[in-house]
């Protein structure tokens, strides 16, 4: 595996591969990333810093002429090579031409654009994940690489025998566009609303996990549709480790069998509670003014004052002057803009009537201009960044609109959350969004006084921080907790360490106030080191500090899976079957409808997906399925070196 990137998602990803599926990685990074000290994953110290060694061992050895050594590598080493630029010799030094994948995830869209370009030359059997902000770009150039890819091994396999892809292996050459802060950003916009639903959502797909809290004495859990975790016993501590791997039997259990559920009692879980799917996001291309912003309210009463009172008027010219509802009326408004004849030797009540009519005309002037120019600066300031109103509550606080906070921002969005954005760059790239959205933005640095309170922290409900300063989000914290002990707080914190001890302080000071600390990096990697391994990753959800896959996946050449039912099938801790993607398979078997065997049916999709699978059915090799994992339960179920091993 070779991964090529620039910040801290590579060094997590490579960590990824490397503790937890036990390949060999390439990591090529930029020779400025020699100081970032890599995450450790899976790894116990001891073996990190003997991983480091060996890195400085085989980066020495690879600074020769010739090709590097990749039989002399044991499994699960890593390889480290310096470059400012991913040029073509880089990449064939990295081992592109006999990779089994390369990840490119720089922070630049167009680097990892052109370095993918080079490498599906190089090696037209690569798989190749690419990390792209730009999605609608992203979708293109995934069919283009994969067209390229098909075209390629077509001659090959003319020329060959067409067997095996790299390394023998026989991999797909496929094509992942991945981006880490649409993966991280369904988790964090959950974390920051209570009540929220856990969300993992591609391509119209949407999987809901909902966190419970536990149930009270003689009370049974709602299992749901199935029980993916059951949360920490320490969570009501305050000094306690939640979710952390220390936590031993005390730390969150993922994919529990039903023995496990019946006996935790007093932990909170997170079932799988419903399965749908969204709607098309709100549209954000057209900036709509809504009727009423036009004017404010004190000028609205004061329109709806003079309309009383020229009802009232012509209501008693009607009665004066006998004449019909039409004409009194008619008769008022010309008498209320000075346009009508003085009512020289008619009756005292018209005469009166007409001055009353005169009085109130002199009032509706300066109404009528006042309506015009606010009327005129809503429109001028239509494409402006809007103000918090002054009885905004129950929102959250969103600090930093950067490519991460953006998506963020589209999500608490599409599931109808009252958000105002705090930015200290005008330039931001998230900016535009919220004026589209019509977002309330208050453009200042956090660290200054009177930003948050501009944005109203005191009646927040959540504050999200996500700016890629530690410090500055740490300090935003402190102080919103300041105003606010209460608050429910979510941090993005680059280094775990630091994250964890900030976590356990901040709860121990704030025991009643919900605090969380997330890395997008942490969130990412696992479904970018999925991709790299040949799974369609659907998403991934946080489980305290841990995380759990949801990938879709071909039965066929998986021992633990074909043949065996749904209910055999399922390796609490590890893996569980939660669909059938009849599309895929067919929809039947021996001309049977799924629905219809082993005793019971389930919950279909609108793309042909059955839900809550009896545990009969038998799983067949041609089906596709959607199934919820760990991480090493995902190694061991996919690992490639295993089956690798198994047919030699």
């Amino acid at each position: 595996m070779v991964v090529a990137g620039d910040d801290a998602l590579a060094h997590r990803l490579a960590a990824e591969l490397r503790g937890v599926y036990g390949e060999r990685v390439t990591l090529v990074v930029p020779p400025t990333q020699r100081s970032v000290r890599p995450p450790v994953v899976g790894r116990a110290r001891g073996s990190t810093l003997f991983d480091r060694m060996s890195a400085a061992v085989n980066r020495a050895a690879g600074n020769g002429e010739g090709p590097p050594q990749r039989t002399a590598e044991p499994a699960g080493s890593e390889r480290v090579l310096e470059a400012t630029e991913l040029t073509e010799s880089v990449l064939a030094e990295a081992g592109v031409e006999r990779a089994a994948a390369l990840a490119l995830v720089h922070d630049d869209d167009e680097t990892n654009i052109r370095a993918a370009l080079t490498a599906r030359r190089l090696n037209p059997r690569l798989r190749l994940v690419i990390r792209l902000y730009n999605r609608r770009l992203g979708q293109h150039i995934e069919e283009l690489l994969d067209q390229a890819s098909a075209l390629a091994m077509a001659v090959t396999d003319g020329e060959g025998d067409g067997g095996e892809g790299s390394g023998g292996l026989g991999l797909d050459a496929s094509t992942t566009v991945l981006s880490d802060a649409d993966t991280a950003a369904p988790a964090l916009a959950a974390t920051a609303v209570a009540g929220t639903s856990k969300v993992v959502q591609t391509d119209g797909l949407m999987l809901r996990a909902v966190e419970r809290p536990p149930p009270g004495p003689g009370e049974v859990a709602d299992p749901g549709l199935c029980t993916l975790a059951l949360l920490s016993a320490t969570t009501n501590d305050p000094a306690g480790a939640d979710g952390s791997e220390s936590s031993g039997s005390q730390g969150p259990r993922l994919l529990p069998d039903e023995r496990a559920v019946a006996a935790a009692t007093g932990r909170g879980t997170i079932v799988l509670e419903t399965v749908s799917y969204a709607a098309s996001a709100p549209s954000a291309g057209r900036s709509v003014v809504p009727f009423g912003s036009l004017m404010s309210r004190r000028l609205r009463w004061s329109f709806a004052g003079l309309v009383g009172c020229v009802v009232g008027l012509a209501v008693a010219s009607m009665l004066v002057t006998g004449e019909p509802p039409l004409q009194a009326t008619y008769l008022t408004l010309l008498d209320l803009f000075a346009i009508n004849n003085p009512a020289i030797g008619e009756p005292i009540g018209r005469q009166i009537l007409q001055l009353f009519s005169g009085l109130v005309g002199l009032l509706l002037l300066p109404v009528l201009l006042a309506a015009v120019l606010e009327a005129l600066g809503t429109f001028r300031s239509g494409s402006a960044l809007r103000k918090p109103p002054r009885g905004l509550s129950g929102h959250v606080v969103l600090l930093g609109v950067g490519k991460i906070g953006t998506r963020v921002l589209t999500r608490l969005r599409e599931l109808h959350i009252p958000v105002v954005c705090v930015e200290a760059d005008p330039e931001a790239r998230g900016l535009a969004l919220a004026r589209r959205l019509r977002v309330p933005v208050v453009l200042g640095d956090v660290t200054q006084e009177g930003v948050l309170e501009a944005a109203k922290i005191h009646r927040a409900h959540a504050l999200l921080a996500l700016t890629s300063a530690d410090t500055t989000n740490l300090e935003a914290a402190l102080y919103a907790r300041t105003v606010r002990p209460d608050l429910r707080v979510v941090l993005r914190l680059y280094d775990d360490d630091f994250a964890t001890a900030v976590y356990r302080t901040l709860r121990a000071a704030h025991p009643q106030a919900l605090t969380r600390s997330r890395s997008v990096s942490h969130l990412a990697a696992p479904a970018f080191a999925g991709a790299m391994m040949g799974r369609q990753i659907l998403g991934a959800i946080p489980v305290e500090r841990r995380v759990l896959l949801f990938a879709a996946m071909v039965v066929g050449g998986h021992p633990q899976l074909e043949g065996r039912t749904v209910g055999e099938a399922f390796r609490a801790g590890s893996w569980r079957v939660l669909a059938l993607d009849t599309a895929a398979s067919g929809g039947r078997r021996g001309g049977e409808p799924v629905s219809a065997m082993g005793g019971g049916g389930g919950e279909r999709g609108g793309s042909g997906l059955v839900w809550d699978l009896p545990s009969t059915y038998v799983l067949r090799a041609e089906d596709r399925v959607v199934l919820a994992a760990t991480r090493r339960g995902l190694a061991e179920l996919l690992g490639r070196r295993r089956r690798e091993s198994a047919g030699t």
